[in-house]
């Protein structure tokens, strides 16, 4: 049985499935006045951007631009309270933007993370770091991950920190780095130095079509994402799309034991066993919320079946991963070019969503699913605290690693004790309602 909007938004709000909190709608910056500036404030808040390339389409123009134009959110244009002073550009190419930028808005470009964040100066002289290592030519390592210098970089923001005895607040753009242990090392280095340190990707925090969230505390059992795109990238996306669900389950999140990552045959003989029952219906109730499903003359060529699922997607990858209390996702990469979520509830109640992601084309480069990102990016920022946990972005980045290594070792089982990550997810929904 699916839930309906309908019947998801009108049962009861002391019962398992309550509509999600009104707040979440608004995202009202308890710190700032009602022109969006930080109150007791008579300056913008200091930017500097730290990232590995910025041209056209790349997630920095995608983010930073952002703070340099403003963008649309609750029916406006939004402009933030922020004002960018400094920027590093690691790699400058021909098709650069920066530089242009730089002109066109006054800012220093300059050769160095550290120079950056001191805009000017001879210490930290920046009130928040917009961090995004993401795209640029950076080579790739044996097990096929691609080193971007996420560590390194984000380890000269903190040592700048460290030597300037104080902190400022961090966005990490996507997932925090291609071994666990650097990752962990990030998480506890935020810790350490106190600072507000928001991470990850737009797929939790983009509309969804039906508009629901996973109740909070639910009694869920299973997770699935049905998503897109590449071993060591779009994963990353389709996990959080399963992730930011996952973890509003009763007791919270408590780590992963186990990832397992399989291609082709090998994934179709897998999930074809009696154990995978109830991730079969979920996998077919994911993809019922597909707008980008094998076509034949405008319709689906078939009824959408495991059977059908398999005939005309038999190239899909697969990451079963085993949490620690239990739980189980699965995440798929397939060729319907869009995020897909599906959970059992233990009723037999399936919760069934799109994470809504369109990309930029036609002519048009808005990609508006950055702007609740951006939104969250810049709570962060003004108000000192992340809305939604590291953890999230923690685990994530360890499931992409571990499935990775389970790949490289002939698709075998990878054991993840280190992975232990306790958290619990935000009561409030934070996706984009607006």
């Amino acid at each position: 049985m699916t839930i309906s909007r309908r019947q998801f938004l009108h049962t009861s709000a002391g019962s398992a499935l309550a509509a999600p909190a009104v707040s979440g709608l608004l995202w009202p910056l308890s710190a700032t006045a009602a022109d969006g500036k930080p109150k007791g404030e008579t300056r913008p808040q200091r930017l500097a951007v730290v990232t590995t390339i910025y041209r056209r389409n790349s997630h920095a123009d995608h983010i930073a631009g952002r703070f340099l134009t403003g963008y649309s959110i609750n029916g406006r244009h939004h402009q933030p309270a922020h004002k960018v002073v400094s920027m590093h550009v690691e790699q400058v190419g021909a098709d650069d933007l920066s530089v242009g930028l730089a002109r066109q808005y006054g800012f220093p470009l300059y050769p160095t993370v550290r120079e950056a964040l001191r805009a000017g100066s001879d210490s930290l002289n920046v009130d928040a770091v917009l961090y995004i290592g993401e795209h640029g030519d950076y080579p790739r390592n044996d097990i096929g991950q691609k080193l971007y210098p996420r560590h390194r970089m984000l380890g000269e923001v903190v040592a700048e920190f460290r030597d300037s005895g104080r902190s400022v607040p961090v966005f990490n753009d996507k997932h925090l780095s291609t071994r666990w242990e650097e990752c962990q090392e990030m998480v506890d280095d935020s810790r350490r130095l106190d600072f507000a340190f928001l991470a990850g990707s737009s797929l939790p925090v983009t509309r969804r079509m039906p508009a629901i969230d996973m109740p909070w505390q639910a009694d869920l059992k299973e997770s699935v994402c049905v998503g897109y795109g590449g071993v060591d990238s779009y994963d990353f996306h389709a996990l959080e799309t399963a992730q930011c669900m996952s973890e509003r389950r009763a007791g919270g999140e408590t780590g992963i034991r186990k990832v397992h990552a399989l291609k082709g045959d090998n994934f179709w003989q897998r999930i074809g066993q009696s154990d995978c029952e109830i991730t079969r219906k979920l996998i077919v109730s994911a993809l019922t919320r597909s707008h980008n499903l094998p076509v034949d003359t405008g319709f689906p060529t078939d009824a959408v079946t495991m059977d059908w699922f398999h005939k005309s997607l038999p190239n899909t990858t697969g990451y079963l991963i085993e949490h620690r209390d239990g739980f189980r996702t699965t995440m798929l990469l397939t060729g319907i070019r869009d995020f897909n979520y599906a959970g059992m509830l233990a009723d037999g109640n399936i919760v069934s969503c799109q994470m809504y992601l369109p990309m930029p084309g036609h002519g048009s480069t808005t990609a508006d699913f950055f702007n609740p990102l951006c939104r969250h990016v810049e709570t962060t920022m003004i108000e000192g605290k992340a809305p939604y946990p590291v953890e999230r972005t923690l685990l994530t980045s360890g499931m992409v690693i571990g499935a990775v290594d389970s790949l490289f070792a002939g698709e075998k089982p990878i054991a993840t004790p280190d992975m232990a990550v306790k958290y619990m997810g935000p009561k409030e929904s934070m996706y984009w309602m607006g």
